[in-house]
């Protein structure tokens, strides 16, 4: 069944990644960014019918009761799925932390995504649809890194969030789950150094970075038919971090 998917963090990454299988397997994605990178302008020409694309900032948490349905998504249709990818980091110490990065963190990976979350519940509560909800989180809220403890807060958050989603929604058959991820190869890992990345991937069972491509193909399971009994879980993929 072709579905139509919402997407956030759609210009890069795992982002991208998904949108493009996404696309590949005959669903319609309606993308948000800040931007459009050069790969997403290509992937649009390659799939002009089928990929729709609108600027948004999710610091900017006013916008997102207008721009996403109003400008992206055409009056009267269903939203089958939303992925809630899109995320920032703020990597410092606690003894650090400064207000202003942290109401942006939150805005980002918090606030804005729940807004949607809204929107996209009343799309599918109006179409009498099935829907799927899924947030990506992160192994950093579930195994501590030095550093990372706001960003883990956000994900927390999310994971709780997601939950409640489930029991609250469930009985219209709406279902809402995370994934977990390990440390992937991407734009926010990238400012890391090798000997980070290094000690990092050695508390995993594998010993290597998660595929971004175990992480997109958990997501087209979650949404597909075969997965309409899961439903409030949270789905590790990141190598087996121990």
């Amino acid at each position: 069944m072709k579905k139509n998917v919402l997407l956030t963090g759609v210009s890069g990454g795992l982002g991208l990644a998904l949108c493009e299988q996404l696309l590949e397997a005959g669903h319609q994605v309606f993308g948000l960014s800040r931007s459009r990178s050069t790969a997403l302008q290509e992937l649009q020409q390659k799939h002009p019918k089928a990929l729709h694309w609108q600027p948004l900032d999710l610091a900017q948490t006013e916008a997102i009761g207008t721009k996403p349905f109003s400008l992206l998504i055409p009056k009267g249709t269903p939203i089958h799925a939303f992925i809630n990818n899109a995320a920032m980091a703020y990597d410092d110490l606690i003894t650090n932390l400064q207000l202003d990065p942290l109401e942006r963190l939150f805005a980002v990976n918090v606030l804005s995504p729940m807004l949607l979350c809204k929107l996209c519940l009343r799309n599918m509560l109006l179409h009498r649809t099935a829907g799927n909800i899924i947030h990506l989180s992160s192994i950093s809220a579930h195994t501590g890194y030095k550093g990372l403890a706001m960003y883990a807060a956000t994900k927390g958050a999310l994971e709780a969030f997601s939950k409640n989603t489930a029991r609250e929604w469930g009985s219209k058959g709406i279902r809402s789950n995370c994934i977990v991820a390990g440390f992937m190869e991407t734009d926010m890992t990238a400012t890391l150094t090798a000997e980070q990345k290094s000690r990092i991937y050695k508390r995993t069972s594998l010993k290597k970075a998660t595929a971004i491509e175990s992480v997109v193909s958990t997501i087209l399971f979650l949404i597909s038919e075969s997965a309409s009994s899961i439903t409030g879980q949270n789905f590790f993929v990141d190598s087996g971090t121990i």
